[in-house]
């Protein structure tokens, strides 16, 4: 089984419930072919680094797949066609990292490796 780190950036004016549909539609692609997912982050709004079709933010959805490489082809196949999406990248892993947490609030990582020295 191949090991896989897929990001899809939304508009910025996406609503939360559209942001969970999208989140169930790309999980559903990824179990009907035989893959699995390990874990799904929502990194929330941030900045682009320049602007996409006119947008200045994006809303971040980021999956950790495990399954086979005709999965990666499905779900871009399906977000090329998607509007609600202004990018895509799926990038192979060769192992998980599944405790930290890149974008979270500062405060609460500052509390966890407080607690860690503890």
């Amino acid at each position: 089984m191949n090991l896989y780190e897929h990001t899809i950036v939304a508009r910025q004016d996406t609503s939360p419930a559209q942001i969970k549909q999208l989140t169930e539609k790309y999980s559903k692609i990824v179990e009907g072919n035989e893959g699995e997912i390990v874990q799904i982050e929502e990194w929330g709004l941030l900045n682009l680094a320049y602007l996409i079709k006119k947008n200045r933010k994006g809303s971040y959805i980021h999956f950790k797949i495990k399954g086979p490489g005709k999965i990666i082809k499905e779900l871009e196949k399906n977000e090329v066609i998607d509007k609600n999406l202004l990018r895509y990248m799926t990038v192979k892993v060769k192992k998980f990292d599944l405790e930290a947490k890149y974008f979270s609030k500062k405060e609460e990582y500052e509390k966890k490796e407080y607690k860690k020295k503890l």
